[in-house]
């Protein structure tokens, strides 16, 4: 619509419930010239005299009155459409469900807290948290997803990341393996052990692989499962050795007071890996909303509250 202008919809408005051309001027800032030429410009885009002279004033015509019904709410909305997005946010009142996808290790230790945090701020927000099978961007950009929340992957030049803590691999056994009760864990010693290996996408070789091959040794995988938890499970029940990251195992609920669940130990890998990064990572359409702002910011939080904890309370 080239031929469309929008401001007109205000000076119709004003000159519809003035019921004058100097009316509406005053109600618009402008001078009674100028407010006599946008009048013209509106009876020619309406092709209707809108209004006409009634002895010393003027009356809206059929058309005119028919149009004064509608000009105010169109002209409201078009102002606040076109306005920018409030930065005031109700947590009390708002209602509305945010899509994270994180892996199974990630809900298990950091939702309790997740949910805890926001329901004390926003109960009526509701927090689903969705599969990832794999690292794909796409759910992001179509909005399936308002938050991917892992190691960053493959991404678009588009979305935006924020770091949320530094992670490393530790290798997790059954409590009394004989690999860390007889002597001293070598990398010889613990290539030749069975492996249990956690990957989604049922990879078999990794970082640890590659510093092990660097030495002249390869591991003996014996199983691939998709999470952290399930390889915790089976390298608790066996004599295989499982990598995970160590903030897995220090922050997976009970694992000190619950009996019932995996008992495992976990020292440090015996081979230099690099560290891992866990990142938040959502579409930038969603960068300046106040209630996605806001939960980017607790999950910051939560991660970084918990990493303090962790520390502060770790043997030095």
């Amino acid at each position: 619509m080239p031929d469309a202008d929008l401001n007109l919809l205000t000076a119709l408005d004003a000159l519809l419930t003035a019921g004058s051309v100097a009316g509406a001027a005053r109600t618009l800032g402008l001078s009674t010239s100028a407010m006599s030429r946008t009048f013209a410009r509106l009876r020619a885009v309406t092709g209707d005299p809108l209004l006409v002279r009634a002895g010393r004033g003027l009356v809206a015509t059929p058309h005119a009155a028919h149009l004064r019904e509608r000009v105010q709410s169109l002209s409201l909305e078009a102002h606040a459409m076109l306005a920018p997005a409030p930065s005031a946010l109700d947590l009390a009142s708002l209602e509305r469900t945010f899509t994270l996808r994180a892996s199974e290790g990630f809900v298990e230790v950091l939702a309790p807290r997740l949910i805890a945090t926001v329901m004390a701020a926003a109960p009526k927000v509701r927090l689903r948290f969705a599969p990832k099978p794999d690292k794909d961007v796409q759910p992001l950009r179509d909005g399936a997803i308002d938050l991917e929340i892992g190691v960053l992957g493959r991404t678009g030049p588009e979305v935006k990341v924020q770091a949320l803590f530094h992670d490393h691999f530790v290798a997790a056994v059954r409590e009394g393996h004989p690999l860390v009760t007889n002597g001293e864990v070598t990398a010889r010693r613990f290539a030749d052990f069975g492996h249990v290996v956690a990957s989604r996408r049922g990879s078999v070789r990794g970082p640890v692989d590659d510093a092990l091959a660097a030495l002249g040794f390869t591991r003996n995988v014996v199983a691939v499962v998709p999470d952290y938890p399930a390889a915790v499970a089976v390298a608790s029940a066996s004599d295989l050795v499982a990598i995970v990251t160590r903030s897995y195992l220090e922050r997976r609920p009970g694992r000190e007071v619950a009996p019932a669940r995996p008992r495992v130990r976990s020292f440090p890998l015996p081979v230099v890996t690099e560290s891992i990064t866990v990142s938040q990572m959502w579409h930038p359409r969603m960068n300046a909303d106040p209630a996605h702002r806001w939960v980017r910011g607790v999950v910051l939080r939560v991660c970084q509250e918990l990493r303090a904890t962790k520390a502060a309370t770790r043997p030095g």
